[in-house]
């Protein structure tokens, strides 16, 4: 399975990864340069990271987010989120044409939510998923 993951990664960064996560890592320096922003531009690297490697992990809600982060990803919908989120949705659209592109396009759909939303989630591991918070 981890060369299964290896190779829709490589794949993935070639053909669609290395952009979008350039399209992050403008949103974070566009949020380093404005100083209130920088907790932003954080979430925007860690997103990239994530952007460029997607195969083999996937996000959890942090048990520690609270109204502050609510209050943080309504901010970042509105001025970043989207325009990422739109992105995701251009990428995934000629990704679906193709019989091979299927994969990608749905983890194109798959980072969507992440991009609207990106505080108070977690990147883990795809094994741990739900149980990188034990109740």
């Amino acid at each position: 399975m981890s060369v299964l993951r290896l190779v829709l990664n490589v794949i993935w960064l070639v053909f669609c990864g290395l952009w979008m996560a350039l399209a992050y890592v403008v949103a974070a320096l566009i949020c380093f340069v404005l100083i209130v922003t920088i907790p932003f531009g954080i979430a925007s690297l860690r997103i990239a990271g994530y952007v460029l490697w997607p195969f083999g992990r996937t996000t959890v809600e942090r048990p520690d987010a609270g109204a502050p982060s609510c209050v943080g990803n309504v901010i970042w919908l509105v001025f970043a989120g989207w325009w990422l989120a739109l992105g995701h949705l251009l990428t995934s659209i000629p990704l679906f044409v193709s019989i091979i592109g299927i994969p990608f396009g749905w983890a194109n759909l798959k980072l969507i939510p992440v991009s609207l939303m990106p505080l108070g989630r977690e990147i883990v591991p795809s094994d741990e998923g739900a149980f990188a918070y034990p109740s």
